[in-house]
C-alpha cells in the first residue's frame, strides 16, 4: 500500500498515531507504514481487535440516536474524533435533527485535513473541526472555533469514545472534570474504554506491543470506567459491554457481547 501525502504540516509518518492505527483497523486508507505495523502487531497478539473497532462504532451510533431521539441533545462535542469514515457523528444526528451543531476535536494534522475536506453538516445544522488535544480541555473550551459552533448555554453530548484509554487517571479525569464543568445540566457524557476484564492476558499482550510501537493504551475496569460517571445519572443499561448497550437500535457483533473487549455507557449531568 502507498502512504498517502506526507508533507503536510506536523505530519510525522515515521511514528504510529492512534487515530491512523484506527482507520487501517476500520479498513481506512488514510494510515502510513508505522501505524500498519503496530496495527498488525496488535492484530497478532488479538485478532478480533478490527472486529472491536467496528463495535466500537456501532456503540457511537446508537448512543448518538438515543441521545437525540430519546434525550432531545442537538449538539455535540466530539473529543478525539479520528479520521472521517461512513456515518460519522453529524451524519448520524443530522438525520434525526437537521439542525444539530456538532465540534469534532483531534490532535492528528491528519485528521484535520480529512475532516475539514468532508466534514459539512446540513444547510440548517453545521459541522466544525478544531485542532486541539484532549489534555488541554481548557484550551478546547476556550477556542472560538467552540463558542461559534456550539452554546454552552444548552445541553451538550460530550462524545469521549475509546479516547480515555490513551491517559493516565490523573489527565483522564482532568479531561472529563474540565469539560463537563463548562457544560449545562442536562448535557450527557458518552464513553467507551477497552478493558482487560474479559481476557486479561490478550489484553496485556496487545498493550505490550502498542508500547513498543510508541503508543500508550491504558486497559480500565468495569469499576474504573464507572468512576468517571461519578455525579452523573447513568442512562440504562449503565456501564455495559459495548455490544450489549441498546443493541436493538443497530447492528453489532453477534454472539457473546464481551467478544469486543469494551466497556460503554452514557450519563445525564443533573
Amino acid at each position: 500500500m502507498d502512504d498517502p501525502i506526507d508533507r503536510r504540516p506536523g505530519v510525522d509518518h515515521t511514528r504510529a498515531h492512534p487515530a491512523r492505527v484506527y482507520d487501517y483497523w476500520l479498513g481506512g486508507k488514510d494510515n502510513f507504514a508505522a501505524d500498519r505495523e503496530v496495527a498488525e502487531a496488535m492484530m497478532t497478539a488479538v485478532p478480533g481487535i478490527p472486529m472491536m473497532a467496528r463495535a466500537n462504532r456501532d456503540f457511537l451510533q446508537r448512543t448518538l440516536r438515543v441521545l437525540v431521539s430519546e434525550r432531545g441533545i442537538d449538539q455535540f462535542l466530539d473529543v478525539g474524533s479520528g479520521i472521517p469514515t461512513a456515518r460519522n457523528t453529524h451524519e448520524v444526528v443530522q438525520e434525526l435533527a437537521p439542525a444539530a451543531r456538532v465540534l469534532y476535536v483531534d490532535n492528528d494534522p491528519v485528521v484535520a485535513a480529512h475532516s475539514r475536506a468532508l466534514l459539512t453538516g446540513t444547510h440548517d445544522g453545521a459541522s466544525a473541526f478544531l485542532l486541539a488535544d484532549a489534555r488541554e480541555p481548557g484550551a478546547i473550551l476556550g477556542d472560538p472555533v467552540l463558542h461559534r459552533t456550539l452554546d454552552l448555554h444548552r445541553p451538550v453530548g460530550l462524545m469521549l469514545v475509546s479516547v480515555l484509554m490513551y491517559f493516565p487517571d490523573e489527565v483522564a479525569h482532568h479531561i472529563v472534570r474540565t469539560l463537563l464543568a463548562a457544560l449545562p445540566p442536562g448535557s450527557h457524557l458518552t464513553i467507551s474504554h477497552p478493558t482487560a476484564d474479559f481476557d486479561p492476558e490478550a489484553s496485556a499482550a496487545a498493550v505490550a506491543v502498542a508500547r513498543r510501537g510508541g503508543l500508550t493504551y491504558i486497559t480500565r475496569s468495569r469499576a474504573e470506567v464507572e468512576a468517571f460517571f461519578a455525579g452523573l445519572e447513568l442512562v440504562g443499561p449503565g456501564v455495559v459491554p459495548i455490544a450489549g448497550w441498546r443493541p436493538e437500535l443497530g447492528a453489532g457483533p453477534r454472539g457473546d457481547e464481551r467478544r469486543a473487549h469494551f466497556w460503554g455507557g452514557v450519563a445525564r449531568k443533573p
